[in-house]
């Protein structure tokens, strides 16, 4: 349940999407996160780190997505925003007596502090490669968004309104943009959250492997 409502802003800006295109859902996502820290506070009188980064990058490339009406600022968001998770668990690795995974998880479970600090780096890693994605998904939409206001010298296309504004190469031109902006908005939920899931599992069974052996380390002494 906790893995689901981390992914809460998300998970509404991919229905918003679907109804009202990528305007309204970024306006969704950004109160979604702002009740989901607030829900937070008034329940435990604390916040999770995770989620008020999240709010504040959403503010701020949500708030720049709204007022330019560019859809760049919120493609790049879940790139910088894992950028900076990954730099905080990298920069753990070195700073502090132990690194955020083991401050993290270490109450709850009990392996050598080699296996933390590799897990640690894992983390950062895998927080670095996810921001890569990212970007990689949103530059397929942003060289045909290029292409087409490039031919049409238009500043800012209206995605909903392809058939009315285009015609014939154009027309061709801003239906691929809808489609990319869809796969793009595919992989934010669906990649980014199935990747997710799938290194938490890995995550379980490398502790779960490394806490039998200290459970043995701790019988033979």
């Amino acid at each position: 349940m906790k893995f689901l409502a981390d992914f809460f802003p998300i998970i509404l800006f991919f229905v918003a999407y679907k109804l009202y295109g990528i305007y309204a859902a970024t306006a969704v996502a950004i109160g979604a996160s702002v009740i989901q820290v607030s829900y937070h506070w008034l329940r435990n009188r604390q916040v999770e780190k995770m989620h008020l980064i999240t709010m504040v990058m959403l503010l701020v490339f949500g708030g720049l997505t709204l007022l330019l009406q560019d859809r760049t600022f919120i493609m790049w968001k879940p790139s910088v925003i894992n950028w900076l998770f990954g730099a905080v668990f990298i920069g753990s690795h070195f700073i502090g007596e132990k690194p955020l995974a083991e401050r993290m998880m270490g109450d709850a479970v009990r392996v050598p502090s080699p296996v933390w600090r590799r897990l640690n780096l894992a983390w950062g890693g895998f927080f670095v490669l996810l921001g890569l994605a990212n970007l990689y998904v949103a530059s397929f939409f942003f060289s045909a968004e290029a292409a087409l206001t490039a031919q049409t010298g238009l500043a800012q296309i209206d995605l909903t309104s392809c058939g009315e504004l285009f015609n014939g190469d154009e027309l061709q031109m801003c239906l691929e943009m809808q489609s990319l902006e869809a796969d793009w908005v595919n992989f934010k939920l669906f990649g980014m959250m199935g990747l997710t899931l799938a290194f938490v599992l890995l995550q379980a069974f490398y502790l779960a492997r490394h806490m039998q052996d200290q459970e043995q380390l701790t019988e033979e002494n």
